[in-house]
């Protein structure tokens, strides 16, 4: 078996390239997404708001600047081959170092701090850093910059399985209803079913990096995920929650076996700024 070395530079290097370009350029997934929500959208003012945001978009990319003010707390899923030995110093350091040099060079709003003091960090670090081991030699990196409009709305629960796939439906659908407008939509929105509560939660954390369109390889949950959409989309809240026919652009699932006794449940809002990127060093 042959050991590929990969040194922490590298991974330095590569995170802070990725929250500059997170953070000033959407993906042509998320602006075809945009398009088609225009041509679909019946509200006046929801037509108007499509049109808004391609052109934020278009100046953010075009002038590098942020796309939305809120440049989120740093989410960043690490993929690390098994025949890869990590070389010059801690990962969790290197990764926020990462961070803290693209948000600087970037000149993005940095929003982290002391959960009790309040008091701020001056950077936007720490990242919040996910990692599985996977064969080869090669590491995957997603790096995903949260707003905390649609963080601050996400809910989770662990139902009873008496609940059944009609009481988590009713879950799902009712926490966008209760969101409203405050997580800036449409966006995504993300559900976790399955494992622990923390193994849903990150279910549904990870299911926004998915491309708008894409669909679980599960026939079943694939028809949930569309089911979802058509209900959440009558709901009626529409563009910024202004009134119209798109409330989410889509809905992606993520599921994971669980205990007898229960059906563990996450629902992960993502705003409009749909900002990920992604790397394999």
């Amino acid at each position: 078996m042959i050991i590929r070395e990969i040194h922490l530079d590298q991974i330095k290097s590569t995170i802070k390239k990725l929250c500059i370009e997170a953070n000033t350029s959407l993906s042509e997934n998320v602006l075809n997404a945009f398009r088609e929500a225009l041509s679909q959208e019946d509200s006046l003012i929801g037509k108007e708001i499509f049109q808004q945001l391609l052109a934020n978009a278009t100046v953010a990319q075009n002038e590098g600047l942020a796309v939305c003010q809120d440049t989120g707390m740093v989410v960043v899923f690490m993929s690390i081959g098994q025949d890869v030995h990590l070389v010059g110093g801690s990962l969790e350091e290197a990764v926020n170092t990462g961070v803290s040099s693209g948000y600087a060079e970037g000149y993005f709003r940095a929003s982290t701090l002391d959960p009790i003091t309040r008091k701020t960090f001056n950077h936007n670090s720490p990242a919040v850093l996910h990692t599985e081991i996977v064969p080869g030699d090669k590491i995957k990196i997603t790096l995903l910059p949260k707003g905390f409009g649609g963080e601050m709305m996400s809910q989770a629960i662990v139902f009873s399985p008496a609940k059944g796939i009609e009481g988590v439906k009713a879950f799902i659908i009712n926490c966008v209803k209760e969101a409203g407008g405050k997580p800036c939509p449409p966006g995504i929105i993300g559900v976790g079913i399955g494992g622990t509560i923390e193994k849903a939660a990150i279910l549904s954390k990870k299911a926004l990096i998915r491309p708008i369109g894409d669909r679980n390889s599960a026939p079943n949950v694939a028809e949930l995920e569309d089911e979802l959409l058509e209900d959440i989309n009558r709901l009626g809240i529409g563009p910024q929650g202004l009134g119209g026919r798109i409330t989410a652009l889509d809905v992606h699932i993520e599921t994971y076996p669980t205990h007898i006794a229960s059906i563990p449940v996450s629902v992960n809002i993502q705003c409009h700024s749909i900002r990920h990127k992604e790397a394999i060093i």
